[in-house]
């Protein structure tokens, strides 16, 4: 795990001893958000991502979403940086880097073309759609599935190449459900982790069945 400390005053944090210059915010949620910073041992662009951390579960959840990371080694995978838990003041803040993309994600891709009238149109949606699906097998290789595949998830390269990201709802992709208990844990789970507008429908009603990769495929669909 590598070293944080926060230099306010210059708008840097260093991470594993390489300074990060505080560029702007890109985005915030409930519990996390993503500033953009520029590496001044290289100059390059990384999104850092910030997750805040109340208690001992939300550290070991931070944590697994950068194991996930650090699983893959593919085109189509976000790859992690670095990690770093920063304590302060006996608060945990969970830091992700990650390489930034200027092209942004696959919704901000339609919705650029949605203002000018257009459309993606079937050869374009072939294209990241094929590396949509090499990265899925990629994750289905190592036993997990995705859980939250959405337009707002996939990145874009400046070719167009499809990144997958956000990882910290991944799970095993193959789940035992084994009486009523465990199918409303499951549930209660897909409710707090999975987008509604893309969860699979078998993550609505959970049933004592056998889950398997079916629940990411799904959706697939709905992505553009």
């Amino acid at each position: 795990m590598g070293h944080a400390l926060c230099v306010c005053s210059r708008g840097t944090v260093i991470i594993d001893n390489k300074h990060y210059l505080f560029i702007q915010k890109l985005g915030e949620g409930g519990f996390s958000y993503v500033d953009l910073v520029e590496g001044l041992h290289d100059g390059h662009f990384y999104a850092l991502k910030g997750i805040l951390c109340h208690k001992q579960q939300d550290r070991e959840e931070a944590q697994r979403e950068a194991d996930m990371h650090r699983l893959f080694s593919h085109p189509n995978i976000l790859r992690l940086v670095a990690y770093c838990l920063r304590e302060r003041c006996a608060k945990h803040e969970a830091w992700l880097l990650l390489p930034f993309f200027k092209r942004g994600t696959l919704w901000n891709e339609i919705e650029r073309l949605k203002d000018k009238g257009n459309f993606l149109t079937e050869d374009q949606i072939l294209w990241p759609l094929l590396g949509i699906c090499r990265g899925l097998e990629a994750i289905h290789a190592k036993g997990y599935a995705h859980r939250d595949l959405k337009p707002t998830n996939i990145l874009l390269r400046d070719e167009g190449q499809p990144v997958l990201m956000d990882l910290g709802s991944m799970n095993q992709a193959c789940i035992n459900v084994e009486g009523s208990h465990q199918a409303l844990t499951l549930q209660d789970w897909a409710a707090q982790r999975c987008t509604i507008s893309y969860r699979a429908p078998e993550l609505f009603s959970v049933q004592e069945i056998k889950f398997d990769l079916c629940s990411t495929f799904s959706n697939m669909s709905l992505l553009f």
